[in-house]
C-alpha cells in the first residue's frame, strides 16, 4: 500500500505514519518541517497546503492508495487540497473530532446524532472548532464521494502525546505529595489510545471502506481512580491522590479542563464519557487497556526528550496547562475544611 499523510510528524498523525510503516506499507508525509522530524523510513515532501504551488508538487508526487489527513482545522484550505489531491488516491480519511456533534457534551452522541451546521467553503472565522471539522467533513466528502472515511475521536492518549493531559497527570505524580484528585475514583471515563485509532483507520482502508466512524474508545474503560493509580503507580508512587468533590472545584471556580479531563457531571457537561463507539467497535476496533497506555506514556514521557517534545518551553512548570501548586494548596485545604466540617 501507498499511503500520504498531511501532517506525520506530531502525535497522531506520526503514529498513523509508525503503524504503517510497521505494516510494510510505502509512506509519504507532507509537511512544513517545523515542528519535529518525520519519522525514519518515510518520503518527506516540505511544504504548506496553503500554498497551491506546494499542493501541486505534492500531487506530482503521487498516486497513492490513500490520504491520512491528521491537521485540517479550516474547511477552505481543506478543500484546497482534496482539489489539488482529488485523482491522485482512491481514499481520503480525515481526522474530524467528537466536537463536530454539536450533542456532545451534554448527551450520548453516536454516527447517527446531528452535525452541526457549516459549509465546504467556510473560512477560519466562520464558526468554532467544531462547525469548522464539520466544514473539513463537508469539503472531503465533497472531493471525494463514495471514497471517503471520517473519523471522529474522542479524547485520545498516548506516546508523542502534546495535548498535556495525560502527560501533565504523569507529571505531577511524579512530584509527590497531595495531589488533588477531581470528583470521584468511581466515576468513569472513555478514553482511546492514539494507537488504537491509527490501526483502526489503516484497517478500514486496507477493507476500502467509507463512511464516518465516531471513535472514542470502549465504554467506562477506566475510572478516575483507576486512571490517576496507574499515573501514580508509573511515577514512583510518590503522590497521595487527595479526593475533592466537584461543587468543591466549582465553588473555588476551578473551570473545565483546568484540571486536565476534569469536567463537572452535570447540566451539559453529564455525557462527556458517554459518546458511543459501537460502530467502529462493530468494524473491528480494538482498544488495549488504559493502564498500558499510561505505562507506555510514561516511558516516553520521562525518557531522553519525552518532557520536551510533550511540554516545551513549559516543561519546567505548570504553566502550560492544569493548576498552580498554590492554587492545588488550597483546593486540599478547602476540602480537609469540608470534610472536616
Amino acid at each position: 500500500m501507498r499511503l500520504l499523510v498531511i501532517g506525520g510528524s506530531v502525535f497522531l498523525g506520526r503514529t498513523f505514519v509508525q503503524e504503517a510503516l510497521r505494516r510494510g506499507w510505502e509512506v509519504t508525509t507532507f509537511n512544513r518541517g517545523r515542528t519535529q522530524s518525520d519519522p525514519e523510513g518515510v518520503h518527506a515532501v516540505r511544504g504548506d497546503r496553503e500554498n497551491e504551488a506546494d499542493l501541486a508538487r505534492l500531487a506530482e508526487a503521487g498516486p497513492w492508495d490513500a490520504i491520512v489527513d491528521v491537521c485540517g482545522y479550516v474547511p477552505r484550505v481543506v478543500g484546497a487540497s482534496v482539489e489539488a489531491l482529488a485523482g491522485s488516491a482512491s481514499t481520503y480519511l480525515f481526522i474530524s473530532s467528537i466536537n463536530a456533534r454539536p450533542g456532545w457534551p451534554a448527551e450520548p452522541v453516536d454516527e447517527t446524532s446531528p452535525r452541526h451546521e457549516s459549509s465546504p467553503d467556510a473560512g477560519p472565522d466562520d464558526g468554532d472548532y467544531g462547525k469548522l471539522k464539520v466544514g473539513c467533513e463537508m469539503a472531503v466528502e465533497q472531493g471525494f464521494p463514495g471514497r471517503t472515511l471520517i473519523v471522529e475521536p474522542g479524547l485520545i492518549i498516548g506516546p508523542h502525546d502534546r495535548a498535556r493531559r495525560l502527560t501533565w497527570w504523569l507529571r505531577r505524580a511524579a512530584e509527590g505529595g497531595r495531589m488533588v484528585a477531581p470528583g470521584g475514583p468511581e466515576r468513569e471515563m472513555q478514553l482511546i489510545d492514539a494507537r488504537d485509532l491509527a490501526i483502526f483507520g489503516l484497517d478500514r482502508i486496507e477493507a476500502e471502506d467509507s463512511g464516518d466512524y465516531l471513535v472514542s474508545g470502549t465504554p467506562a474503560n477506566t475510572t478516575w481512580g483507576e486512571f490517576l493509580g496507574a499515573c501514580v503507580a508509573e511515577t514512583g508512587g510518590k503522590a497521595e491522590p487527595v479526593w475533592v468533590d466537584d461543587a468543591v472545584l466549582t465553588e473555588h471556580e476551578v473551570a473545565v479542563w483546568e484540571l486536565p479531563l476534569w469536567s463537572p457531571e452535570k447540566g451539559d457537561l453529564s455525557a462527556v464519557w458517554k459518546p458511543s463507539s459501537a460502530k467502529a467497535v462493530a468494524a473491528g476496533l480494538c482498544c488495549r487497556p488504559v493502564a498500558e497506555s499510561i505505562h507506555d506514556t510514561a516511558v516516553w514521557l520521562f525518557g531522553e526528550g519525552g518532557l520536551d517534545e510533550a511540554f516545551g518551553e513549559a516543561r519546567t512548570g505548570r504553566e502550560a496547562r492544569g493548576i498552580t501548586p498554590e492554587r492545588e494548596r488550597a483546593l486540599l485545604a478547602a476540602a480537609d475544611a469540608a470534610q472536616a466540617g
